[in-house]
């Protein structure tokens, strides 16, 4: 009774799994597993989650885990090649199987309390990069035991080959559209917000015509102000620099004057006796009370600016950039390109938002959520 309870849920649906797929073989039509391969697999799924079970110490669990789920994983999608769209029941049974032990392994993992700080840094990544790598395990699994058309959804092996292919290509449109469209515009689209936030914080007239104004940027449709820039700046890249510098405009602006509202009346009313004017209460009270709002609005835009570089350049754009090449590509049916375009967009726009939340915990340090992050 003991060992049962010892027994994750995650292990115990993998045995059964295991067991069903064992009863009902082959894994595939054709002729992608042998005797050998189906029996390795079972008896690597089996194994993983005995151990998983009766090991007493934690990390020759995570291990055992490590290398069942992972191996799993490994003969199921080398042996499926050359076969796709063949799998049979037990083929997705062992798939589910592995993803269960994985998924078992994460949890123990996110138990782990190492004493270093760079082991505890080094859980801390291992944990989404696991969660990361089975969803594209999953995809890959999926893709190729169903069969699924390249054209509806590649698997994310032939991504990564065209993207090797095409790596000058992809260079050349990151460039054009997040170095020269998306940075550009979201520099000058924050910076404008954020003085106008000051602005408005120090006019009251002004806060009142500005704000309204504001909000009505905001709702802008992105399709009605791409072609206008076009009309204003031309087809090249500074018109989906102006699209970008409008989407991200009023986000800055909106969390500033809030964050510029944050201090309490009590530490305002200090500054006063301090005999401190505008300025001196703004850089050393207001602006550091507002910090983490502006941060927000940094994080917030920092996606904004891509989205808009690249919806943009599906109007009018020189041949290059990712936009472009999006919807160039789909139309000639590779859609393997397409999906590299969108993965290199979303690891770039996933590179931009941790610099932000870095440099955010840097100077943010001595505020409470900052700190009370920190201890978790």
């Amino acid at each position: 009774m003991a060992m049962f309870r010892c027994v994750s849920w995650q292990a115990a649906i993998a045995l059964v799994l295991a067991v069903l797929a064992a009863t009902m073989l082959p894994l595939s039509i054709g002729a992608g597993f042998g005797a050998g391969r189906t029996g390795a697999v079972l008896a690597l799924t089996i194994l993983a989650a005995l151990v998983s079970a009766l090991a007493s110490q934690r990390m020759t669990q995570i291990i055992a885990l490590l290398a069942g789920a992972h191996g799993v994983a490994w003969l199921l999608l080398s042996s499926i090649s050359g076969h796709e769209g063949s799998a049979s029941f037990g083929y997705f049974a062992l798939l589910m199987a592995a993803w269960l032990l994985a998924w078992r392994m994460v949890v123990l993992l996110s138990a782990v309390r190492p004493a270093s700080t760079i082991a505890t840094l080094l859980v801390r990544l291992a944990i989404p990069l696991a969660f990361g790598v089975w969803i594209l395990i999953l995809w890959e699994g999926l893709v190729r035991g169903l069969g699924v058309s390249q054209i509806i959804l590649p698997a994310p092996s032939a991504i990564g080959m065209r993207m090797g292919d095409a790596a000058p290509v992809l260079a050349a449109d990151m460039y054009q559209t997040i170095v020269k469209s998306a940075l550009t515009g979201y520099v000058l689209g924050c910076s404008a917000g954020f003085l106008v936030a000051i602005l408005a914080d120090r006019f009251s007239f002004f806060r009142r015509g500005m704000l309204p104004i504001g909000s009505m940027m905001s709702a802008l449709p992105i399709v009605g102000v791409a072609p206008i820039m076009v009309t204003w700046f031309g087809p090249d890249w500074p018109s989906k620099a102006g699209v970008v510098v409008v989407m991200t405009f009023f986000p800055m602006l909106v969390n500033t004057v809030s964050g510029l509202a944050a201090s309490s009346a009590m530490e305002r009313d200090l500054m006063r006796t301090y005999a401190s004017g505008y300025g001196q209460t703004l850089l050393k009270l207001r602006l550091p009370a507002a910090a983490p709002f502006i941060f927000n609005a940094l994080k917030i835009n920092s996606t904004l600016a891509l989205i808009g570089a690249i919806v943009a350049e599906f109007f009018t754009t020189p041949v290059v950039g990712m936009g472009f090449r999006i919807s160039t590509e789909i139309g000639l049916l590779r859609v393997d390109m397409a999906w590299a375009e969108i993965a290199v967009a979303a690891v770039a726009g996933s590179v931009l938002y941790g610099v932000i939340a870095l440099i955010e915990r840097g100077v943010t340090f001595w505020h409470p959520s900052v700190r009370g992050g920190g201890t978790q």
